[in-house]
């Protein structure tokens, strides 16, 4: 199956889309997993697109971006990864570590490219500002995010256009004369959303914090298991009696999530009130006190 000019145009498009929807509109969707939704449906294969787009999106949990310093573009690389999955057949985890990786972080060139071109815009504003010129101002604030469009959109349509046989000929290569080195990208693909996890709790204030973490390792690890073994039953017995035809699903990860974001909004309520206490106690002892004028 080869990538259709429509899908080429839809995710170039999106591709511009998603580096303004991170700077200015804020919907949410600049994120590897919306971009692998996103993407697979584009391509026809949504299981691919999310499984793409959720490791992406636990390898960048841990990585911002401070000061104006350039990160890798987890989205770009995640939509070139769900196309040429999709379209020649490529295993997902092997396209994470063969394609989605490396081009995310060339796409850091491609980001201090458009910011280098957005000052020409920004230089534009600032005389605007001095002739009192409005419209001149709102004209090159829009166009200054042409510059950042386009640092996405063209990369992305250039290689959706012109790389599908280079990606296709590297994937015969994997998967015939070297096989060895497919199977290690494809388990370096899949060890990824550990390092991000790894990341992650490197600046999180998990000293801090330990007993919560401790819980929710534990709550993970029985409901998963108590879910297993119920499923696990269930298939049995729908093998062995007959006329049973229950079918049993394993907890849902929301479930989880509800419970880690109560235990959350716990500590949160806890540790915003206790300096309202702090304060009411401080006052309540300010009220006895005599001051030197009083007396």
């Amino acid at each position: 199956m080869a990538v259709a000019w429509w899908q080429i145009l839809l995710l170039t498009l999106y591709a511009g889309y998603q580096i303004l929807d991170e700077l200015q509109v804020y919907t949410g969707l600049a994120q590897p997993v919306f971009a692998g939704l996103v993407a697979g449906l584009i391509m026809g294969d949504v299981t691919t697109g999310l499984i793409i787009g959720g490791s992406m999106q636990l390898t960048v949990l841990g990585v911002g971006t401070f000061g104006g310093s350039s990160r890798i573009d987890a989205n770009s690389g995640t939509v070139l990864a769900t196309a040429f999955s999709v379209g020649i057949g490529m295993e997902p985890e092997q396209a994470i570590a063969a394609i989605a990786v490396p081009v995310a972080s060339l796409m850091i060139q491609m980001d201090i490219l458009g910011r280098f071109a957005n000052t020409f815009f920004a230089h534009r504003i600032d005389s605007k500002i001095e002739e009192m010129d409005y419209k001149g101002i709102e004209r090159n604030y829009l166009m200054g995010a042409l510059s950042w469009s386009l640092s996405r959109a063209v990369p992305v349509f250039l290689a959706l256009s012109f790389g599908g046989n280079f990606v296709n000929s590297i994937v015969n290569v994997l998967n015939n004369q070297l096989q060895w080195l497919g199977d290690g990208l494809s388990v370096a693909g899949a060890v990824l959303p550990a390092v991000g996890f790894a990341i992650l709790l490197r600046y999180l204030p998990v000293k801090k914090h330990m007993p919560y973490l401790i819980l929710g390792f534990v709550i993970t690890a029985l409901l998963t298991t108590v879910f297993t073994n119920i499923r696990t039953l269930g298939d049995t017995m729908t093998g062995v009696a007959e006329g049973f035809t229950n079918t049993f699903t394993s907890m849902p990860m929301l479930a989880i999530a509800m419970i880690g974001f109560a235990l959350a909004f716990k500590e949160y309520k806890r540790t915003s009130e206790a300096p309202k206490a702090a304060v009411h106690s401080a006052s309540e002892l300010d009220e006895g006190e005599i001051d030197d004028d009083e007396i």
